[in-house]
């Protein structure tokens, strides 16, 4: 894995929103590298399935066209969240070291969830599966209210919503009582991201994460849900949305 780069030495990185099936075959193969360099447990196969489930990709590429990051997102519609609502769904995410510092991700990934919404009038969701604590971390950086969190216990309706929610994409995989999901074949953050850096313990989201989702180290991903809209974001979150890169 590279080392950290100082923001001066690390190119900026461009963000593009591209539909799953104009993924062609050298993007793909870029994109099951980094995501095996980044965890254990990745095989061809669960790559696959992954991605045909899912409606496009964020690509995240340095100035030469290399691939240096990317998401991918399944958009739908669900009976929980009423008949005018959109879920985006997160699926494998991944940013190379070097680059953790660009806000490429969050400014592509905001434009890219409005863009992808069924209707302009349509009530927008984010169900975010992690299992690890940088991702979770995304939450409070971006937005005001989300679910679970350290310092608010899940209202009985927002429960609900994510229980229903979790239950019809993932069946019986998800285990509501600790609100995680639990894959048959999971992949695993590799030894190095697994470690908590010193100091971060300290932080109540990366606690609250870690107390939550002990299992996180096999590979367990802990459901998460948001809303996404202007009046639920944070001062962070809104200077994503005004310099937010066009897909």
């Amino acid at each position: 894995m590279n080392p950290v780069l100082s923001d001066t030495m690390r190119p900026a990185l461009r963000g593009r929103l591209v539909a799953r099936d104009a993924l062609d075959d050298r993007i793909r193969r870029a994109m099951f590298d980094l995501l095996a360099s980044h965890f254990d447990g990745v095989d061809p196969r669960t790559f696959d399935e992954d991605l045909a489930a899912k409606h496009a990709a964020i690509l995240l590429e340095d100035e030469r066209g290399t691939l240096r990051g990317f998401s991918t997102m399944r958009v739908c519609r669900s009976p929980a969240l009423g008949p005018r609502a959109t879920v985006v769904y997160s699926g494998d995410t991944i940013v190379e070291r070097a680059w953790w510092g660009s806000p490429a991700l969050a400014r592509t990934w905001i434009a890219a969830v409005r863009r992808l919404a069924f209707a302009p009038d349509d009530a927008l969701y984010w169900l975010l599966l992690t299992s690890g604590f940088r991702t979770y971390r995304f939450l409070p950086v971006f937005f005001r209210r989300f679910h679970p969190r350290h310092d608010e216990a899940t209202p009985q309706d927002a429960r609900a919503r994510l229980d229903l929610l979790a239950r019809e994409l993932f069946g019986t995989r998800y285990d509501a009582a600790s609100g995680v999901v639990r894959f048959e074949r999971p992949q695993v953050l590799a030894p190095e991201l697994l470690e908590v850096p010193d100091g971060r313990r300290a932080d109540p989201h990366v606690r609250f994460f870690l107390e939550r989702n002990p299992g996180y180290v096999r590979g367990d991903e802990l459901v998460c849900l948001t809303r996404v809209a202007d009046d639920n974001l944070t001062p962070a979150g809104r200077r994503m949305t005004r310099g937010g890169e066009r897909p």
